[in-house]
């Protein structure tokens, strides 16, 4: 099993991609980039998966979901380094 993936790298990815992704789409890129079996984390949540760990930043008003996929909101990432 390999290390946990921090809840920024996923952020990362997101801010990476050209246009919002529907969740089935950014939780198959998660899966293409992580890894099938990865598991992640945050500085609040541990051994979570994909699915938990985007419900996760949902609920905390990290992303927001609409019609057109998935975004994060400007400025609501935590400002401490992870490494």
């Amino acid at each position: 099993m390999s290390d946990s993936i921090h809840g920024h790298d996923v952020m990362a990815l997101m801010v990476a991609q050209e246009n919002p992704l529907l969740k089935p789409e950014f939780i198959a890129l998660m899966a293409q980039t992580f890894g099938d079996n990865a598991r992640y984390h945050t500085c609040s949540a541990e051994d979570l998966t994909a699915e938990e760990l985007i419900s996760l930043l949902l609920s905390k008003g990290k992303m927001l979901e609409s019609e057109q996929g998935l975004t994060l909101v400007a400025g609501r990432q935590c400002n401490h380094s992870h490494h």
